[in-house]
């Protein structure tokens, strides 16, 4: 806890934003940083509340009442040792963890929960300038030879993890820099990827090797990999997009949002691109209302878009908690994302059915409206129904926002022989993170499918657990979640 009378006495403060004018010229990180005074100001809310829900809310387990209340002592370096224990990447999921655990705290349940997110950002910057992030190479190696396949969050964390209990680690990365998603689908608004450089000159320092330009599955196939390393982990993440079925998807115009995003992350970072993707001037329309679709209203806005329509298939969340979402769950209410404060129109409860073309065009769409039943928010699309409502909104180009399917497992199985769960994903056992296939391992977005960042942490960190297990032929080395927590599935 922090200060005991702290939540009565200061309200909750969100993290400084720059102002919209001068963020939108510039891609530069939006949410600015506190200063100390403030963080400890806001760690000292955190209050003496009994069963600390906000540890049951993380997938981390991070110990979030200990390091509040380091930090509201002053005691930064020892608050740091604390978070660094169970989170290997703070900075990443300070910047980009929809903050479950604020969602579970108990000062929640009149929406004034601690600002834990950013307090983990600032105790992370800190850790950085101060010098107390450094290399933890193992004291002994063990002769065994691991493949992570992916270099995302989930994979990063699994390498870590595993060249610090003492094994030599290979990370294998298809595109030509490391970090996935992390890398390319997120915009550097959202976190400037010097973030994800110092942590890999940090592993590096660790023992691990990455490898660029790799793509498993074709040079070198999933079977030479596990031939030639004594345990692989499949951290490939889901990066199958969801796509439009509807007349006139052909159309010139319709990207899918990993493209869009990757291309203008490739522009900001300096390669020699060719942008065919570019917004400015166009009339966009953005399908799908989620963190992806919020990057590439922030991308179109910067790009000088004429104008911008994010459209959600499912109706507009109420702004409050509703009766049938008590906390501590995840709140189903109505936000607004830091792009979507900077301009653009939202639209919900449309479905798109069919693009209209002129000379293989894309000049507009057409949807449909929907209402959810009578009396109660509708929980899934398959239960909205037409309106009879037809909408017609012009439209240059169509941005595909709508989530993901899945990893892309056609050469893994095929190759390897591991066996895919009911939705394609890669079946492995938890806790055991255990594919069908001996010392083959799987975690991450590529086992559960779509998920959060501090998900795919937790998952690399227990998976690496799980093969420090199994390559030792006893209990492994590594800590347990959160310390000294079982990992449960929520």
């Amino acid at each position: 806890m922090g200060k005991p009378t702290g939540f009565l006495e200061w309200p909750r403060l969100l993290a400084p934003r720059r102002p919209v004018a001068e963020r939108l010229r510039d891609w530069r990180e939006v949410e600015g940083h506190e200063d100390d005074a403030m963080a400890r100001q806001q760690a000292g809310r955190c209050m003496d509340c009994g069963v600390p829900f906000c540890m049951q809310g993380c997938p981390l387990g991070n110990p979030i009442p200990d390091f509040n209340d380091r930090v509201w002592r002053d005691r930064w370096e020892d608050a740091w040792r604390r978070l660094s224990a169970t989170n290997n990447f703070p900075e990443f999921t300070g910047r980009l963890c929809p903050a479950p655990c604020e969602a579970a705290c108990v000062l929640a349940l009149d929406d004034a929960a601690v600002t834990i997110e950013h307090i983990e950002k600032e105790l992370a910057e800190r850790a950085w300038r101060e010098g107390w992030v450094g290399p933890e190479p193992a004291r002994a190696r063990t002769g065994a030879r691991v493949a992570v396949v992916g270099s995302g969050p989930a994979g990063l964390a699994a390498a870590q993890q595993l060249a610090r209990a003492g094994h030599a680690v290979t990370v294998l990365e298809a595109d030509d820099r490391p970090g996935g998603l992390l890398r390319y689908g997120i915009p550097d608004f959202k976190m400037e990827k010097a973030v994800i450089d110092r942590r890999l000159g940090q592993l590096a320092a660790e023992g691990v090797v990455i490898r660029c330009g790799v793509r498993v599955g074709v040079d070198p196939t999933w079977d030479r990999v596990n031939a030639d390393h004594d345990a692989v982990i499949i951290a490939i993440g889901a990066r199958v997009g969801r796509d439009l079925d509807v007349p006139g998807r052909e159309l010139a115009g319709v990207v899918m949002a990993m493209d869009y995003l990757e291309e203008q992350n490739r522009v900001v970072a300096g390669d020699p691109v060719t942008p065919r993707w570019d917004a400015r001037g166009k009339q966009v329309i953005i399908l799908g209302g989620g963190d992806t679709g919020s990057d590439c209203l922030g991308t179109a806005l910067r790009q000088g878009a004429a104008g911008v329509h994010q459209i959600e298939i499912m109706p507009a969340p109420p702004p409050v908690r509703g009766e049938d979402n008590p906390w501590p769950a995840w709140p189903l209410v109505f936000r607004t994302s830091s792009s979507q404060e900077e301009g653009g129109e939202r639209d919900f409860a449309l479905r798109t059915v069919r693009l209209e073309g002129e000379a293989g065009k894309l000049p507009a769409l057409v949807a449909e409206r929907l209402a959810g039943p009578a009396g109660r928010a509708a929980r899934s699309p398959a239960e909205l129904v037409a309106t009879g409502e037809e909408v017609r909104l012009p439209c240059d180009q169509l941005v595909l926002a709508m989530g993901f399917t899945g990893p892309d497992t056609r050469a893994l199985a095929s190759q390897l022989g591991v066996a895919l769960d009911r939705r394609g994903n890669v079946a492995a056992s938890e806790p055991g993170w255990t594919t069908n296939v001996p010392g083959v391992f799987a975690c991450g977005d590529a086992r559960r499918g779509q998920s959060l960042i501090v998900w795919a942490i937790a998952e690399g960190r227990e998976t690496a657990r799980a093969v420090d297990a199994w390559l030792r032929g006893g209990p492994s080395w590594l800590p347990a979640r959160g310390l000294d927590q079982p990992f449960e599935k929520r």
